[in-house]
């Protein structure tokens, strides 16, 4: 600096106020261009600080940005870059010894200080005055400050690398400078928020506060991880002055860089969260609430709860700015909600953790996945059909698309027909119904509905609240949908039931089957009949064995409990028992589910049709080409003594007769020599087991001559499971003596040879069978000699004791399921790419509802009436088996139990008791 200049500005500082006021326009013009000539920082500093200090104040607001900010602002960016620039090249010679390089940064640092402090004057300056400033006032302020803020924090931020261990012979003053530092920018956001721009605003003060909002961003990119509290008020200021200039900045934005921040800092704290809540647990410090980890733990989840409500908001006022990062929003919420039960890949936290994680991060989801719900491209990639997600993520997408389902109800008609109509033109982004969505991803958690995971369910009439499977979660909310949902929207409901019932994964389809069911009664009695006709006529066209047949079967065993007594007589007509192209349809149908005229008729028909079958197959040679029919018609049959307790005379001793018959034709060289009979003699195992008390002995004996080929065969595990079902059902009878030597011995045979097997689930089958045999027999000998093994007896001996020889940990159960998830998948992919007539049927079937579904039938309420009469016949049929049991021929000799009659005369006391109580009013 040269002496003149040295003179004046020493003559300057000696000044009053007044004299500065006095002077300002002649001797600030001097100032600066003496800040702008001088060659030392120290002079640039004097003559900053003297401007700030001394003549700063006597400068009015009008006159700040032309007169002093727009000259000596810049110039003090660039000395200060220039500063940082030469911290940086000297901080390799810091070291203790080297007092030199210590004194030369440490005065670097001083003056940055300074530096700051003259545009903290500034900014208290603008601050002092009453009206609020125009953003072209001070234009060059906030631009200025918030270019010298975000390098100083940058520099704090990187301190402990750029210093490499030697951060303590600077850390005081790297401490002050981030103090200064960060007063200067509380000062700064105090000042911009008292600004206020009109729709009149110019194209560069527009331009201002853009700069201004992306100038905060990039310190809020640098200081997320340096000071909580700063990041949130600099980032809760960012958006409040977006919003506050909507309209006028929003097409100016970087919504992409806001969102994405908003995104990254939510993820961050919330993973810090789990980290925290994880050392806590592991320390066992979740009972100390005054421990650092902590309190440290309560400020970065209230951090999250701030993240998560500042991103929800700003969605809500810029949607249709972010409809390009839909894709980035659907993953946050995946990553989120996958951390959090029911999850399998969840952390177990204590309760308290728990609960508060739970409301910073978890509740907030509610709110975002509302707001993006309206979105076209959110839709489209949730809904795409081929989405491919990390395993740990098809839980989180179920439950995103049942929580949708759940959101639907109040929403316009518009964002209705989004999410349920699917993709409806070739040009559009493919998009399923969500309906169907939601089944495709429920299939895909294999694992989860096998631990099972449990979730919260519905509270009902003051209950509490339990926790439900999987299974029972989604179908309460599919159904929940289906009663509020418009007409037009029914077609396609019904054809993403069909395609789900004829899935190849069994428990997808049941969920499926239990949304029709609901559908079917939930809507009119003509509704139902129309479903219940729609699958029985595919399973009518469904000749072979399929998995598509059992899941049909399935449904429409269900859907005729849902019939009126008039609807089932128009299903007898429509499929009459009477002829054998009809039985396919029978076998899947629960005859106690139908009314008593039609039931009977069905019996009736049934049986007269089967012994039809079984003659002609007699009077024709038994031709093994008429197996199949034969076969059919013994199903049929089947059912018809199944559904009764205790058969009708007619029925009986026509199924009686006809098993007769059939055993009688029956032999071991046949089952070697056609395996086609093997269907046959499973049928007649199971027609015995339920016939077993009026079968003769030689009958008996004849099936299990048949069934030691079928044991030494190695037969099919069906095949098995029947004659399990014969052999326990033997212990209901009592062998006549001239027959035992050839039926005990045999049966003793059997049932070691079973319990001996390697398969465990025919091993488990045989184990109940044997015990229920056990409990019943009369012929103990049997018993000992099925357990001539040591092995085989101490097997038995845990089975009924209940004893547990291997327990598996939570952690290898989850590792296993996984394994066989894979195995299960394969398999399931294999079975699909089996075409059969099943499949071909399904894809040809149209499911047609009118566009106005019919009424719906009136919800039936329990009268008293009706409990009563249920109760009476209960009490009735219990009577009545007690009579008969005191009449049977095999109880004359004995005596009733003692205490029979005194329980007799209390119910008969309780009877006179009810028959003259009053109703109370």
């Amino acid at each position: 600096m040269s002496q003149t200049n040295s003179s004046l500005l020493e003559e300057v500082v000696q000044w009053s106020q007044e004299t500065c006021r006095q002077q300002l326009k002649s001797v600030l013009p001097k100032l600066v261009s003496l800040h702008h000539e001088s060659d030392s920082w120290d002079d640039h500093i004097r003559v900053l600080k003297t401007i700030t200090d001394m003549f700063l104040p006597h400068i009015g607001l009008l006159e700040l940005e032309d007169e002093c900010f727009s000259k000596i602002l810049p110039k003090a960016v660039t000395m200060f870059n220039s500063m940082m620039k030469e911290l940086m090249d000297q901080v390799g010679g810091l070291s203790s010894q080297n007092t030199e390089a210590c004194a030369l940064l440490r005065n670097i640092l001083q003056a940055m200080m300074q530096i700051i402090d003259a545009l903290s004057a500034c900014v208290r300056h603008v601050g002092s005055f009453e009206e609020a400033p125009d953003v072209h006032i001070i234009r060059s302020l906030p631009i200025c400050i918030l270019k010298i803020l975000l390098e100083t924090f940058q520099h704090c931020k990187d301190s402990e690398e750029v210093y490499c261990g030697r951060l303590s012979l600077v850390a005081d003053l790297l401490q002050g400078l981030f103090k200064e530092a960060y007063s200067l920018q509380k000062g700064l956001l105090e000042v911009l928020d008292r600004i206020s721009l009109d729709g009149n605003a110019s194209e560069e003060e527009v331009s201002d506060i853009v700069t201004v909002i992306h100038s905060l961003l990039d310190i809020c990119s640098v200081i997320s991880n340096l000071d909580i509290a700063l990041h949130a008020n600099t980032l809760k200021f960012l958006i409040k002055q977006s919003l506050k200039y909507r309209s006028l900045v929003e097409e100016h934005l970087h919504h992409s860089d806001i969102s994405n921040s908003l995104c990254d800092n939510l993820l961050a704290s919330f993973h810090s969260c789990l980290e925290l809540s994880e050392q806590i647990k592991r320390d066992g410090l979740q009972e100390s609430t005054q421990s650092p980890e902590y309190k440290l733990f309560q400020k970065t989840a209230k951090m999250c709860r701030f993240f998560a409500n500042t991103l929800v908001h700003y969605i809500k006022e810029f949607k249709f700015f972010l409809t390009k990062f839909c894709r980035n929003f659907h993953q946050l919420y995946l990553q989120i909600t996958s951390k959090f039960p029911p999850s399998l890949c969840a952390p177990e936290l204590p309760a308290a953790l728990s609960g508060e994680l739970n409301a910073a991060a978890l509740v907030p989801m509610d709110a975002f996945l509302l707001q993006l719900m309206p979105l076209r491209p959110f839709a489209e990639v949730v809904l795409q059909p081929d989405l491919q997600l990390d395993p740990d993520h098809e839980l989180p997408q179920c439950l995103l698309l049942v929580n949708v389902l759940g959101q639907l109800a109040r929403q316009p008609e518009e964002v209705l027909q989004l999410w349920h109509s699917g993709c409806q033109f070739s040009e559009e982004t493919p998009r399923l119904p969500l309906y169907q969505a939601i089944f495709i991803h429920f299939r895909r958690c294999y694992t989860e509905r096998r631990v099972p995971v449990r979730l919260p369910g519905v509270m009902l009439k003051g209950q509490a609240q339990v926790h439900v499977s999987l299974h029972h979660h989604v179908c309460v909310q599919l159904c929940a949908s289906v009663a509020v949902l418009p007409s037009e929207y029914f077609p396609m409901l019904e054809r993403c039931l069909v395609d789900t019932v004829m899935e190849v994964d069994t428990q997808t389809a049941l969920l499926g089957i239990d949304v029709w069911c609901f559908t079917a009664r939930y809507g009119s009695a003509e509704l139902c009949l129309h479903h219940v006709l729609l699958v029985a006529n595919l399973l009518k066209v469904c000749t072979s064995e399929c998995y598509q047949l059992l899941h049909m079967g399935l449904l429409l065993k269900r859907l005729v409990f849902l019939m009126t007594p008039n609807h089932q007589m128009d299903l007898v007509a429509h499929f009459p028992p009477s002829e054998v192209e009809n039985l396919g349809v029978w076998n899947h149908v629960l005859l106690k589910a139908l009314s008593q005229d039609a039931r009977q008729r069905v019996e009736t028909n049934i049986t007269d049709l089967t012994q039809k079958v079984v003659t002609e197959w007699q009077k024709g040679g038994y031709k093994l080409g008429q197996v199949d029919k034969v076969n059919m018609a013994l199903l049929s049959l089947l059912l018809v003594v199944r559904g009764h307790s205790s058969p009708e005379e007619r029925c009986l001793l026509s199924a009686v007769r006809m098993v007769t018959q059939m055993w009688s034709r029956m032999s071991p060289d046949q089952l070697q020599t056609h395996p086609v009979l093997q269907y046959t003699v499973q049928l007649l195992l199971s027609l015995t087991a339920v016939l077993v008390k009026n079968i003769e002995p030689h009958i008996i004996c004849q099936a299990l001559l048949c069934l030691d080929a079928v044991v030494s065969q190695k037969c099919a595990d069906q095949l098995l499971l029947a004659a399990l079902e014969f052999l326990s059902s033997l212990g209901k009878i009592f062998v006549p003596p001239d027959s035992q030597s050839q039926i005990l011995p045999r049966l003793s045979q059997l049932f070691g040879v079973l319990l001996a097997d390697n398969s465990w689930l025919l091993h488990q089958h045989t184990l109940e069978a044997f015990s229920h045999f056990a409990e019943n027999t009369n012929h103990e000998e049997v018993i000992s000699q099925s357990l001539c093994v040591e092995e085989t007896k101490n097997k038995v001996v845990n089975y009924l004791s209940k004893t547990v020889s291997t327990q598996e940990d939570v952690e290898s159960r989850l590792q296993r399921l996984k394994q066989e998830t894979q195995v299960l998948h394969q398999h399931n992919k294999k079975l699909e790419g089996r075409e059969t007539e099943s499949n071909q049927c399904a894809a040809e079937t149209e499911v047609i509802t009118d566009s106005e579904p019919c009424h719906k039938k009136a919800r039936q309420e329990t009268t008293t009436e009706d409990e009563c009469s249920r109760y009476v016949q209960t009490a009735e049929s219990a009577l009545r088996a007690l009579q008969a049991v005191m009449e049977s021929k095999d109880n004359t000799t004995a005596p009733p139990p003692q205490w029979l009659e005194p329980r007799l005369q209390e119910l008969q006391t309780l009877i006179t008791q009810i028959s003259s109580a009053k109703p109370t009013t």
